[in-house]
């Protein structure tokens, strides 16, 4: 296939590039390279990609409708689907700069499934994230819960592509899975993520903050088992050419800030110094992933728990230092 990759050289985005061109598809990745993080480190996370034949580049910014427009036309070969993964990532961060959020997730989903529509992409999915849940669902997170209660800008945001999704696909077809990720860790992971910043700081002596008691949890999921579920997505739409989904993609087990701590401190043989602070706004207190749906319709297994995740993370970040 010729498939539309957005977000192409951030973490999540370059492993999918990766198993993609492994499997004989051809990529026009889409990336704008926001100074969020290094782009010089988000390069260097498509150079494998770059060696490919069946690889193009195309860098913009989605909400930018000419921009996008004019890639899609000088890339050789009309493209089967898109994988939407480009987004301004964070919660804390999003707080501060909501309008900037709102551009980049909602405006520039949008210009791409414009596009979609007019070439006639009938195959899209949609990274979403357990963030649209908020503080309100019940553990395990379902995709039935209503997911009204959104408690940060960027999880507005994503339930609001979610949303455009939805209308997109009622009003022209095609499949549409919007695939709820669960706080994703691995090789490459941004450095602002809590376990890259974490073994950052431990690594350099210096004192890691945690925010609350330690008791907070996340779903964590090793990248390649969400890799796994972003590509049965866009292969379903083959065999199921009509649908609208939402599925959850995560570990399907909670792990508390606390023990994620004692893990990484065993896998870096480092004792850190903790500093305590307050609770953050916009922060969920727990997530977890009902995953019985994304085994049902995409097979989904996750496979690595987070105890070798966390050995894995540690040999990838120990290597590149």
């Amino acid at each position: 296939m010729h498939v539309g990759v957005t977000g192409a050289a951030g973490f999540i985005g370059s492993h999918v590039v990766e198993r993609l061109l492994a499997r004989g598809d051809s990529v026009l990745g889409i990336d704008n390279f926001d100074p969020f993080y290094s782009p010089a480190e988000k390069r260097a996370n498509l150079a494998p990609a770059g060696a490919s034949p069946r690889f193009r580049l195309a860098e913009l910014d989605l909400a930018d409708g000419a921009a996008l427009e004019a890639a899609l036309d000088a890339y050789p070969q009309p493209l089967d689907a898109f994988i939407h993964l480009a987004a301004k990532a964070g919660v804390r961060p999003s707080i501060a700069d909501p309008l900037g959020y709102a551009r980049a997730n909602v405006v520039g989903t949008q210009a791409l499934l414009g596009e979609a529509e007019r070439r006639r992409i009938g195959r899209f999915v949609f990274a979403s994230s357990s963030s649209v849940y908020g503080n309100s669902a019940t553990v395990p997170f379902n995709e039935s819960a209503a997911a009204v209660d959104p408690v940060s800008p960027y999880a507005a945001t994503k339930r609001a592509g979610e949303l455009l999704c939805a209308v997109h696909q009622h009003l022209y077809g095609g499949s549409m899975l919007c695939l709820r990720f669960f706080t994703v860790y691995g090789p490459r992971q941004r450095p602002d993520l809590a376990i890259r910043k974490f073994a950052t700081l431990m690594t350099g002596g210096k004192r890691i903050q945690l925010f609350g008691d330690g008791s907070t949890e996340r779903d964590y999921t090793w990248v390649d088992d969400i890799v796994d579920g972003v590509v049965a997505a866009l292969d379903r739409g083959a065999a199921t050419p009509e649908e609208f989904e939402i599925v959850n993609l995560g570990g399907s087990r909670a792990t508390s800030l606390g023990r994620l701590v004692e893990l990484l401190s065993e896998a870096l043989g480092i004792r850190p110094e903790i500093e305590r602070l307050l609770p953050q706004p916009g922060d969920v207190d727990r997530t977890w992933a009902d995953v019985a749906k994304a085994q049902r319709l995409l097979g989904y297994r996750p496979a690595v728990l987070i105890e070798e995740g966390i050995k894995r993370f540690a040999v990838w970040f120990t290597a590149r230092k």
